[in-house]
């Protein structure tokens, strides 16, 4: 069983740093016991937590889609004061800042470029190296999908959005403090930072491997499971077809009324897809899209976290739908994310051109060929930010 990085400055083990603190956290950020993180820094530091600050779905992890927003609210467990940052701005303000001396982030992250927890965390960290003596301790949980692996393009610059502000992969392999670490430095914040790493946590750990129990971060996030197929299943968020919300599957499930299962089975055929099974499937989502309407697709059983290769599998996909049922499928429109121009799914993919080539038939390896030198280039550079070996 690891130890994350809550418990071993709640033990004694990392210095408190000094002043007044601040906490980033939502309802998945609890120790091993299920307390949350702000009870136990109350318990065990008496006067010095002095407000909260929760990123996207709001503090509770209770609004279910994008760009439903929380206002400021005050906690029930803590009494504290709560600032949303996904609310009136993503960005935290001055006054904001005016609360403490020390910013705690703990935070449960899923690994994936697109997830927006990421970029409330480089936010504030541009914050507090704009306003300065403003410290920022992160203490760092595990990557559940892994970090020995990376996987997808580097985001272009014009696509850059609030699912995609620096040049990572989709499947980045860090943790959320080693991503800190690399925002920091190479996204020039240059803030106070500091991280409390976990004891006892490796590269090749699953999340099932950490022996701490999972809560969702998010309300579409129900299990470790959901995050391993996440770095590709998002992808149809920028489309009509059923990414499975709705359903006690999300991300897990996906298709559409109009699938043919058997005509996408043989066109994904061609592509190799190690480590999972497409079961046929059909699924009635009672929200989101095709609410009520029987929708034929897939359940993605992952059958080897090892070997599974989850952008490949959803691109793969993606294409075969988009050969398969040209009249049918259609790419979601503008406004996501804050973004009211841009097409979705390029801010998702992170590149216009590999859409483009996706749509023509380029042969997903060949699309994968094209990113490789620059996807090994980042796995060089983010072995500089590495906390594990």
């Amino acid at each position: 069983m690891i130890q994350i990085g809550l418990e071993r400055l709640l033990a004694g083990q990392i210095a408190p740093p000094a002043g007044r603190w601040a906490l980033l956290a939502n309802q998945a950020s609890v120790a091993s016991d299920l307390h949350h993180a702000g009870w136990h820094l109350q318990k065990t530091f008496p006067g010095r937590l002095t407000c909260l600050f929760s990123p996207q779905h709001g503090f509770s992890a209770e609004k279910q889609d994008n760009m439903i927003e929380s206002a400021h609210s005050r906690d029930a467990l803590t009494g504290l004061p709560v600032f949303s940052l996904y609310g009136d701005s993503r960005q935290p303000s001055e006054e904001m800042f005016q609360h403490f001396d020390t910013l705690l982030i703990d935070i449960c992250d899923v690994g994936t470029r697109v997830y927006t927890f990421l970029y409330t965390m480089a936010y504030c960290l541009q914050a507090a190296a704009r306003w300065r003596k403003k410290k920022v301790l992160v203490l760092d949980r595990p990557n559940p999908i892994g970090g020995a692996t990376v996987e997808g393009n580097l985001l272009d610059d014009d696509c850059r959005s609030f699912v995609g502000l620096y040049a990572l992969p989709m499947r980045h392999g860090l943790t959320f403090g080693e991503l800190a670490r690399w925002l920091n430095t190479e996204g020039g914040i240059g803030c106070d930072l500091e991280v409390v790493a976990m004891d006892g946590w490796r590269r090749d750990f699953f999340f099932r491997d950490c022996g701490i129990p999972w809560i969702y971060p998010s309300p579409n996030m129900p299990t470790p499971e959901t995050a391993m197929v996440y770095p590709g299943q998002v992808l149809w968020e920028g489309s009509n077809v059923s990414e499975g919300r709705g359903t006690t599957l999300p991300f897990e499930l996906c298709g559409a009324p109009w699938w043919d299962q058997a005509a996408i089975l043989d066109t994904v055929s061609a592509t190799p897809l190690p480590g999972c099974f497409l079961r046929p499937v059909t699924f009635q989502p009672t929200s989101g899209k095709w609410a009520g309407q029987a929708c034929h697709g897939f359940h993605i059983h992952v059958t080897n976290p090892g070997k599974f290769m989850p952008y490949r599998t959803t691109l793969t996909l993606l294409q075969a739908v988009m050969l398969v049922h040209q009249d049918d499928f259609a790419y979601k429109q503008p406004p996501y994310e804050y973004e009211y121009e841009r097409l979705p799914m390029d801010l998702l993919i992170g590149r216009r051109s590999l859409r483009e080539r996706l749509q023509r038939g380029a042969p997903v390896l060949e699309l994968e060929a094209s990113w490789q030198r620059e996807l090994r280039a980042f796995d060089e550079n983010r072995q500089n930010y590495f906390l594990y070996q």
